[in-house]
């Protein structure tokens, strides 16, 4: 019987050859989309997994009015909060963050690399390979340092398992050796614990550590099983709101009940994804899902082609169907062989789909900036489900439509007829065309959103400004602000180089500090979150900022470089001033000590620091100089001449790694594409939704044509009949089209409202948004319009060119 069913299924895979083609590639594509989405989301819940503690360990996370959520806890917070609630069995400090690194001395070796500060329960919470030496009391003294594997192989060579005992230098002004305690292997499985030395932190046991609103430190709760983590949590967001309640009094404020202290306890094994602030190397998981979901779209496209081709092509099975059931054939057993027929195919494109996955993934990985692996075995049993169960509803509707023919009917030809059968494959098309121009519908939109956004007036000029960060900082005795001034003056002799100034938060980079700040006069009259705006006194003039009232700073009077401050517009909105109500008035500011106030000289237009995706923050610039700000100056931003870019930059690069930064590696961002890549994350949207859109199409128009054609040649006996009766060309292939674009434009207007809710929703993520445009929608309708015409025509004219004697001569 197996065998009767296989060379029936070959038989009629070869009969219908270019629809199997069609259904193989497009459920092969389909596949591939779904997989590379699917092996993505995969990698990003895989984090912290290897763990044997990720079921006890709790990323701690805070949240008041001030600052919103942050990653971060104040060190009393979480001594006290060990002692006080017998939930928590132990606490653990990792400031670890990949992109800030350090260089380390051993003799005439160096190596730059990541850094954790720790407290001395890090190893009993992370799990790492010890290579040398000992865990115990590694970091329990502020002269011991832990290496990675990585690390001490640069430092000490092939020797580098003897290194327990020898000293290391970190590059900065205190020239302080560290011993070696031990060598750890960082985790091969995806984590975002892999520093490249550990050391104590050195901040801890320090007299600012018993401030409770001082959140300086990454904290992690250990807490014993069964614990009620929501209550835990409340017990500790009271404990939080208290303390900060203490503080606003001592500081003559009124405390904001409404806005209280919250505290948030996310499992390590779902903070990569879930954590409620930016996290630790966060990932976007919203975008996941979102991309998720539409290939699971596509997926479903490719199984709607599968079922509407299956059942299209029902007139050519029926009579098969009517003998079979003639001759005692049950329906289930017909129900299995249409099964088996489907499984075939959907096995053969799953075999293609991961192939194609193979192909795609180092493209794949650089686009994402990770090193996926097709080695979990995992993902082929998941995928491997996935095929049985996607399988079984693509098979099961054709498969129980064509076993419900009644022999009578199929065997006397009243098969093709069925309204039922014109039914369920006019839906299906319809379904497919829905999906179709909700792709393109969204596509659009994305499109149109990205171009507003890389087109508006970001309110500075950055063309031909390059930033250098600085990599070698110290924040002992002015060290980073005499580095500032030192390189100021040297590299402005440099060729090429027209102007230079520094700011200590840059364009496109983020912000590093924020504070409340008052109006003197007024003190209720407050606004909270302000940037801390440290300035060289050329700032606004180097990025041509507009003034909207009153004047720059000028060093010809000593009480601008003191107490001048220069506001944008939307901090003096936020006031309740105007832009001329503004001028001359006091600010007492978060930042300063009391009795040191600021007086706002003049206003400028708003511009944009950190992306269109955020509204502008209210800022209070002033000059660094005078003040706590001046060391923490820590880059340069030079602009530099048109008439020799490239030798001019190769001069800077000449001088930063010869004088400024010797043996550290040199690199720079033009100022204009460093701000770009705040929108990197919705150009990499753009692109994905773009490339998506154009596998739906070529899904959807592919099923389109195979359907088309099947249809089609079921009616060439009406078409010659038409023919003989005088009937034109134009005429025939309208009357063959017609349909078609009908439910083209049902399709279409159904889809609008999905697209039109779908594109809201992703629009709120943007502060500074498009109004939702109608064009997008009027063209995918024109666009299906055309497409499906061009497709069905196409076939429709070629039916043209029958030979009438072969379909009429039994008439």
């Amino acid at each position: 019987m197996l065998k009767n069913w296989l060379k029936i299924a070959f038989i009629n895979y070869r009969k219908n050859w270019l629809s199997t083609i069609i259904n193989i590639l497009g459920l092969s594509v389909g596949l591939c989309v779904f997989l590379l989405i699917f092996i993505h989301w995969q990698d990003e819940k895989s984090y912290e997994q290897h763990n044997p503690n990720k079921d006890k360990i709790y990323f701690i996370e805070n949240g008041n009015a001030s600052f919103g959520i942050m990653p971060s806890s104040s060190y009393p917070e979480l001594t006290v909060s060990k002692e006080k609630f017998s939930e928590i069995e132990d606490y653990a400090i990792a400031n670890s963050w990949s992109h800030y690194k350090t260089r380390l001395i051993a003799g005439k070796n160096s190596a730059y690399t990541s850094s954790c500060r720790a407290s001395g329960s890090y190893f009993d919470f992370f799990p790492f390979e010890r290579i040398a030496g000992s865990f115990k009391n590694a970091i329990s003294d502020d002269n011991k340092m832990a290496l990675s594997v990585e690390t001490a192989k640069s430092l000490f060579g092939d020797e580098y398992q003897n290194c327990i005992g020898k000293t290391v230098k970190i590059d900065d002004s205190q020239n302080k050796e560290y011993v070696i305690t031990a060598v750890y292997k960082n985790p091969a499985e995806n984590s975002v614990f892999k520093p490249g030395f550990i050391m104590k932190h050195p901040d801890i046991g320090k007299q600012n550590n018993s401030q409770w609103t001082n959140y300086s430190y990454i904290g992690y709760f250990k807490i014993k099983p069964g614990t009620d983590i929501q209550n835990l949590e409340k017990k500790l967001s009271d404990q939080q709101a208290a303390q900060e309640r203490i503080l606003s009094e001592k500081w003559g404020e009124k405390y904001d009940e409404k806005n209280s202290a919250k505290v948030y306890l996310t499992p390590i094994s779902k903070m990569k994804l879930e954590a409620k602030s930016e996290g630790v190397q966060k990932g976007d998981k919203k975008s996941i899902i979102i991309l998720l979901s539409l290939s699971a779209l596509i997926l479903l496209l490719s199984g709607i082609n599968l079922i509407n081709l299956k059942t299209a092509q029902a007139s050519q099975r029926a009579k098969e169907v009517g003998v079979r059931k003639v001759v005692g054939s049950t329906k289930s057993k017909l129900v299995l062989q249409f099964l088996l027929e489907t499984f075939m195919i959907c096995f053969v494109a799953y075999i293609v789909a991961f192939a194609m996955v193979e192909l795609l993934l180092p493209t794949y990985n650089k686009f994402l900036n990770k090193e996926i692996k097709l080695n979990d075995p995992n993902l082929f049993i998941y995928t491997g489900l996935l095929l049985i169960v996607f399988s079984l509803i693509s098979g099961l509707i054709p498969a129980l439509y064509l076993a419900n023919f009644k022999p009578i009917n199929t065997l006397k030809g009243n098969f093709a007829r069925s309204r039922h059968g014109i039914w369920l494959r006019n839906s299906i098309l319809t379904l497919q065309l829905i999906i179709s121009s909700f792709f393109i519908i969204c596509s659009l939109v994305i499109h149109t959103q990205v171009n507003y956004m890389m087109n508006k007036d970001l309110g500075f000029k950055g063309d031909q400004v390059i930033n250098i960060q600085f990599k070698k900082t110290d924040w002992q005795n002015d060290y980073n602000s005499k580095k500032y001034i030192r390189l100021k003056n040297e590299v402005s002799k440099i060729a090429g180089v027209e102007d230079i100034t520094g700011s200590i938060n840059s364009i496109g980079m983020g912000f590093s500090n924020a504070s409340v700040v008052r109006s003197a006069l007024d003190t209720l009259k407050s606004v909270e979150n302000v940037i801390v705006g440290a300035i060289d006194y050329n700032y606004f003039k180097f990025y041509k900022i507009k003034f909207a009232s009153g004047r720059d700073m000028d060093l010809r009077f000593a009480s601008d470089t003191i107490s001048g401050a220069i506001a944008n517009e939307t901090f003096i909105k936020k006031m309740g001033w105007n832009q001329n109500q503004a001028l001359g008035k006091e600010l007492i500011t978060g930042w300063e000590e009391k009795g040191h106030n600021y007086k706002i000289i003049g206003v400028v237009k708003d511009f944009y620091m950190t992306g269109m995706d955020k509204p502008i923050e209210p800022m209070v610039f002033f000059n660094y100089d005078r003040n706590w700000a001046k060391n923490n100056m820590g880059n340069l931003q030079i602009k530099i001449s048109g008439n020799d870019i490239n030798g001019t930059l190769e001069r800077i690069k000449e001088f930063w790694t010869t004088k400024a930064e010797p043996g550290y590696p040199y690199d720079f961002e033009f100022v204009d594409k460093q701000f770009a890549k705040t929108y990197e994350k919705f150009q990499k949207q753009q692109t994905l939704f773009t490339t998506l859109n154009i596998v739906v199409l070529v899904i959807a128009l592919l099923g389109l044509f195979a359907l088309s054609s099947l249809l089609i040649e079921q009616k060439l006996k009406d078409v010659a009949i038409k023919k003989t009766l005088g009937a034109d060309e134009k005429t025939i292939v309208w009357d063959l089209t017609k349909r078609f674009l009908l439910i083209c434009v049902i399709a279409v207007l159904i889809s609008m409202p999905f697209g039109y809710y779908a594109m809201n929703e992703w629009l709120k993520d943007f502060a500074y948004r498009i109004d939702m445009p109608v064009w997008p929608y009027v063209l995918s309708l024109l666009l299906l319009l055309i497409l499906t015409f061009v497709v069905v025509s196409f076939k429709a004219y070629r039916a043209t060119k029958i030979n009438l004697v072969k379909y009429l001569k039994y008439e």
